[in-house]
Formats: C-alpha cells, sequence, structure tokens
C-alpha cells in the first residue's frame, strides 16, 4: 500500500492553482477554507473521519474536498489536482523564460489586510516557495475603503506583523524576507495617501491612481507628474488604470501625456510598473515602448491578492521581452540589499 500523502499540502496545491488560473473565487475558497478547517482537528481525527465517511459532516468540507482527503491519505495523487496539473504550465519561450528566472522578487502584493484573500504568512511561503528571494507587502491605504485600505494605526500594526514572520522565516533558516511596502492612492492633487512618517519608514512604496480616472489629460499628467515627484514613491502602478477583460468588466484607458509623466519618472529615477495581472496588463505595449525609450526603469509585479496569483510573473516578463526592455532597466531583477539602497535614493 502507498504511503499517506499530506492531504493538506493537496487541497493548499490545488487553491494555488486555481488562483494561478484566475479561477471563480468560491472555487478557491472551497479548497483552502477546507484546508484551514481540518487543520484544526484534533489528531487522529482526519483519518478516522476519512476511514468512517463522515468528513463532509465537518462544516466547509464538501463532496469535492472530502474525497480529495481520501485519495491523499491512501497514497494517490488526487484526481483533481492531477488534472489541475497537467494544465498548469505556462508556454513561456527561451527569452521571456531567462528574464522570470532573472527577477528576484515582486514588488506588488496584498494581503487580507486589505482586499487580498489570504493572510500575510500564506502570501509570504507562497513566494518563497516559487524562489522568490523577497516579497513586498503592498496593502491599500486608507481613502480606498472599497478595498479595505489601512489607517495609519492598522499599517503600524502590520509592521509588526512583518517583523515576527520575517523572524520565523530567519529561524527556519529560509533565505527569504518580507520587504514592508503599501499601494498608495495618488490622491487628486497629487499627494499620497498615508502620513510621511509612515511612508518613509517602508521599504517600497507603489503609487497608483485608483480614482477620478477619467480627468482629463491634463489634471491626470499633472497628479501623476507631482507624485512622482515625491520623495516616499518608488514605482507608479497599473499607470492607465484600464480593465481589459475580468469580473469586472473592462475600463479604458486614463488619459495622459505619456512622455511627460515618463520623463518625471526617469528625472526622478523611478520605476513605471509591468503589471501582470490578466485583466490589466498595464501599461499597453504602446506606452512600454515609449517609456523604454525615454529611459525609464520598470518593476514586473503581479499585484497578486491570492498566493497563487504570485505566479504570474511570466505575463509581465512576456510584454517586457516583446518590447525589448532589457534586464538591467528592471528593479527587481535586484537582490533585495540592491532594491532597497536604489529606493533609499528617493528620500
Amino acid at each position: 500500500m502507498a504511503s499517506a500523502r499530506d492531504p493538506l499540502a493537496d487541497l493548499r496545491r490545488i487553491a494555488f492553482l486555481l488562483e494561478r488560473a484566475h479561477e471563480a473565487t468560491y472555487r478557491v475558497r472551497a479548497f483552502r477554507g477546507a484546508a484551514g478547517k481540518l487543520a484544526k482537528l484534533p489528531e487522529g481525527e482526519l483519518v478516522s473521519r476519512a476511514n468512517a465517511g463522515t468528513l463532509t459532516e465537518l462544516p466547509g468540507v464538501g463532496d469535492v474536498t472530502a474525497r480529495c482527503v481520501v485519495e491523499s491519505l491512501a497514497g494517490e495523487e488526487p484526481v483533481y489536482l492531477r488534472r489541475l496539473e497537467a494544465t498548469a504550465g505556462q508556454d513561456l519561450d527561451e527569452a521571456t523564460a531567462g528574464l522570470l528566472a532573472a527577477l528576484k522578487g515582486d514588488c506588488h502584493a496584498h494581503s487580507d489586510w486589505s482586499d487580498g484573500g489570504s493572510p500575510i504568512d500564506e502570501m509570504a511561503l507562497a513566494a518563497a516557495q516559487l524562489g522568490h528571494e523577497y516579497l513586498v507587502l503592498t496593502d491599500h491605504s486608507p481613502r480606498l475603503k472599497v478595498a479595505r485600505g489601512l489607517s495609519a494605526e492598522r499599517l503600524e500594526e502590520q509592521l509588526g506583523v512583518v517583523a515576527e514572520v520575517n523572524a520565523g522565516f530567519a529561524g527556519l533558516g529560509m533565505d527569504f524576507r518580507i520587504l514592508t511596502g503599501i499601494e498608495v492612492d495618488i490622491l487628486a492633487d497629487g499627494s499620497l495617501d498615508q502620513t510621511d512618517e509612515l511612508l518613509g519608514r517602508l521599504d517600497v512604496v507603489v503609487g497608483s491612481v485608483h480614482s477620478n480616472l477619467k480627468d482629463e489629460p491634463e489634471v491626470m499628467t499633472r497628479r501623476m507628474v507631482t507624485a512622482l515627484a515625491n520623495p516616499h514613491l518608488d514605482i507608479l502602478g497599473h499607470c492607465t488604470g484600464r480593465l481589459i477583460t475580468g469580473g469586472r468588466g473592462t475600463r479604458a484607458e486614463s488619459r495622459f501625456d505619456a512622455e511627460a509623466v515618463f520623463r518625471a519618472a526617469v528625472e526622478h529615477d523611478k520605476a513605471i510598473e509591468i503589471n501582470s495581472r490578466p485583466e490589466r496588463l498595464d501599461p499597453p505595449k504602446r506606452l512600454l515602448r515609449v517609456a523604454l525609450e525615454l529611459g525609464c526603469r520598470f518593476s514586473i509585479d503581479t499585484d497578486a491578492h491570492a498566493p497563487g496569483q504570485l505566479d504570474w510573473l511570466g505575463n509581465g516578463c512576456a510584454r517586457a521581452v516583446a518590447c525589448g526592455v532589457p534586464v538591467d532597466r528592471i528593479v527587481n531583477t535586484m537582490g533585495a540589499k540592491d532594491l532597497l539602497a536604489w529606493a533609499a535614493t528617493h528620500e
């Protein structure tokens, strides 16, 4: 008889692959939620319930998740997992795969402290398992209430949690760390939606426009140029704000003077984000080429809101390769020490 697998690891792997495939949130929650509930059972109860066929009597455990657990305990790869693994590969050309391998981390990711779906430690562990050296935690700032943006007090509390999680990684001898950060709203006047004191304590600051996306071009241009001049901002996130697919529908690009914005980024040595979310893929390639020609730096980020989405970096790498972005212009090809040194030059 085959030795038992880890059923909780199998359930979490299924959730990860569903997230990476951008499947419906309820489907992901079925597996990740079941793993969380089963992990709290007293020792031996998981096996006894599986043998008795009573797993589905537990809240949050359905027929499919129970079947996966039974198959795992029997030493078999669950059929559901096997099917996902068989279709999970990314078809990357050699250049794209090479750029992906050169990335040391991800500078834009969310946890359940704002509008992400998973705790900080789960996001961090997934990043570490992908081979990242670091993950910048960039939950939203307070005025984005729909995304449960962090007040100054909550952000202060989060910094303590990040320190504890990093201490745990260090205690395990893992060469990985969470870098502190925020996705701060760029407000109507170009100011940033958090206190200067807190922004100054963060490792990396991503600034994005989330409101008044239909502002007139001159207004939007002034707004972003002002933000790029702010010494606390390091990376300009999803600069056009467009949505090209997905559950939220589509949204047209914000209009602005791209040359003026990208020249400001060059002047202040800030990076333009190449956002890898399938519904964003922002900026469009035509603007990516403008930014490249003007000498901008870039950051290829996932904007992940779940662990499996951290594996979306290949989307951004493919766009960077298509537009001829050289490796030395991409800030997250730097190790953590060099990335922090670059960000520190903006203060």
